[in-house]
């Protein structure tokens, strides 16, 4: 019984810890580079940056998505504030949506994208990236035929 309950309690509290082991790559954005976590499967696009109690400015995190469709982004259980940049395959920001910590407003995309980058709040405004800017990296590169 005792060994049930600390499982339980274990599992709870990983519930309500931020993922830290994602892979990272990095983008461009204008002249800055963002150290880029990546959230590929279901689970890890559901956690997101749930949990974490900061940031660093340079950092960010990719959400990737199998097909472009149009991506609806809340901040339960997200205690930063944050910007998240709708992007477009070829890394063209759709739009931007500032988005306040922990609250069930949804921000969505303005069209189908594939692509979200989660930054903290401000972080676009402050390097004068908008809607239209490109980002440049591995997931915006042109897929080759053939």
């Amino acid at each position: 019984m005792v060994a049930g309950l600390c499982f339980v309690a274990l599992m709870a509290q990983a519930q309500e810890a931020p993922q830290i082991d994602l892979p990272r790559i990095q983008i461009g954005a204008g002249m800055y580079i963002i150290d880029t976590q990546l959230a590929t499967t279901a689970r890890q696009r559901e956690i997101g940056l749930m949990f974490r109690k900061e940031m660093p400015q340079q950092e960010g995190m990719l959400f990737v998505f199998e097909t472009p469709s149009q991506q609806c982004f809340w901040m339960k259980n997200t205690i930063l504030p944050l910007t998240a940049a709708f992007v477009d395959d070829d890394g063209t920001i759709v739009n931007l949506e500032d988005m306040k910590p922990q609250t069930l407003d949804s921000h969505c995309s303005k069209r189908p994208v594939r692509y979200v980058l989660e930054m903290n709040l401000g972080w676009f405004a402050k390097k004068g990236i908008k809607a239209g800017s490109k980002l440049t990296g591995k997931p915006f590169e042109a897929k080759k035929a053939g």
